[in-house]
């Protein structure tokens, strides 16, 4: 079963997205902000993180750039879903190494089945 973090503050969107991947066989794990996905990270490697980037405490970017510095981590694919949908703050997303960025609002069928494509 695949592992995935969903990390995002707005708890509606935890809750649909937590179904939706359940439904679809993974094993989700709920973080409300980037220091949550830390701790989780500690004791777990995933598959997958999705990561919102405006967060309290440690926002996307930022938790971002210290999954990127665990080599543990290195398959894991990271995906910011947000609705910050600047040119500029996708391009940020993908050079700090971000494996894909969907922006907000997203179809969650089709967000399903681009994770499923990555793997």
């Amino acid at each position: 079963m695949k592992k995935i973090i969903i990390a995002d503050d707005e708890h509606k969107i935890l809750m649909s997205l937590e179904y939706s991947f359940k439904k679809n066989g993974y094993d989700v794990y709920i973080a409300r902000d980037g220091t949550e996905v830390i701790e989780f990270l500690k004791s777990m490697t995933p598959d997958v993180i999705l990561l919102d980037i405006m967060m309290p405490n440690l926002d996307g970017y930022s938790t971002l750039e210290l999954i990127k510095k665990d080599d543990k981590l290195k398959q894991t694919k990271v995906i910011f879903l947000s609705a910050k949908n600047n040119p500029r703050d996708i391009e940020k997303g993908m050079e700090l190494g971000a494996d894909a960025y969907i922006t907000k609002p997203y179809s969650i069928k089709k967000l399903i089945q681009q994770i499923e494509e990555m793997f």
